[in-house]
């Protein structure tokens, strides 16, 4: 099943997605007709997982880490498929990272990592953009609308073998599985909720595959996750 949210006229409401078609319990809404769609969760942190592939760490001469190496970004990072990713004028190169991540669905805290497909409401997907020539990663990656997500949530996956890919407009700059991951994502789930008390709503990012790349205004970005699908977004003018 597939969870969305949407902003129609009235406020947000939230429900089932079924082909460009919002069902919640109050009616029935038509994407695009009757609102955008919105980031499909309201996290209280957006805990993001770095250096998670091997051939990430080659690309950009990154150690091997001991346990999964982790930052955050705010709930002001996220936005909506189809929404503009800005270009702040404050830096000269953006790039993108398509990742997966989870959802949270209940408050929980050091579970285990045969708990974690009791406590995620199921999986979406995240741009992780970041301002690469700015010092340290929460100037890099923590700036408003640094963290595009959704367009939905997956219930029914196993995100353990997975397969995805990323175009920047029609061409290819990623092409992995989930299975190439060094830690996977139950792994992770419980390794972070040893360190926080995870919120319904929160979103986990396992990192993103090799090929990270810049983007320019005017670039449209379009990453998907087998049995999710695909977030699409384009990067808007220097403001």
């Amino acid at each position: 099943m597939r969870l969305a949210r949407l902003l129609t006229n009235t406020g947000p409401v939230a429900g089932r997605y079924d082909d460009g078609t919002l069902i919640t319990d109050h009616g029935t809404y038509e994407v695009g007709r009757d609102g955008r769609l919105l980031p499909p969760c309201t996290p209280s942190a957006l805990y993001c997982v770095g250096r998670n592939y091997a051939a990430t760490l080659d690309q950009m001469d990154y150690e091997r880490p001991d346990a999964p190496d982790f930052f955050i970004k705010p709930p002001v990072s996220a936005i909506a498929h189809e929404q503009p990713i800005p270009y702040p004028i404050w830096t000269e190169q953006l790039t993108y990272a398509g990742e997966l991540v989870a959802v949270i669905d209940m408050r929980c805290q050091n579970i285990a990592p045969r708990e974690v497909p009791e406590v995620v409401r199921g999986y979406t997907i995240m741009n992780d953009v970041d301002a690469l020539d700015q010092p340290g990663r929460t100037a890099r990656k923590a700036f408003t609308g640094s963290a595009p997500l959704g367009p939905w949530i997956e219930t029914d996956l196993d995100p353990t073998a997975l397969s995805m890919h990323t175009y920047v407009n029609d061409e290819k700059r990623q092409d992995a599985r989930t299975d190439l991951m060094l830690f996977d994502p139950f792994e992770i789930i419980a390794f972070l909720s040893e360190r926080f008390t995870l919120q319904p709503g929160d979103a986990i990012a396992f990192g993103s595959p090799a090929n990270p790349g810049d983007i320019e205004p005017g670039d449209t970005v379009a990453i998907t996750y087998e049995g999710i699908g695909t977030l699409r977004n384009t990067v808007a003018a220097p403001v």
